[in-house]
């Protein structure tokens, strides 16, 4: 003998949801933005993914930065911003970190 349990129905298109169409929850790209301005900073003492995460969260925190990728192998680090930044608001977050800051390349 087997019961049978009637479920609810279930609307099938998707609202408000990331996995919807037009959704980003599967996107590795940042969103594009009008007028981003790009820096890469030349950076010493990074050796591995702990030091690129911690000189990355650091950048994060200076205001009107969208993105920063830190590469510990070549000790470059690309900061997007929404305007140019002050470069010794970024050698004090480099610092902060426990690297430093050698030039913008």
């Amino acid at each position: 003998m087997s019961a049978h349990t009637e479920l609810p129905q279930i609307d099938a298109e998707p609202t408000g949801s990331c996995c919807s169409p037009g959704g980003s929850c599967h996107s590795d790209a940042a969103p594009a933005t009008a007028g981003a301005v790009t820096a890469v900073y030349q950076v010493t003492g990074m050796t591995c993914g702990h030091c690129e995460g911690a000189v990355s969260s650091e950048i994060s925190e200076i205001a009107g930065v969208t993105s920063v990728t830190a590469v510990a192998a070549t000790g470059e680090v690309t900061v997007v911003s929404e305007a140019p930044l002050d470069e010794e608001a970024v050698r004090a977050a480099v610092d902060e970190a426990g690297y430093e800051l050698v030039t913008k390349a």
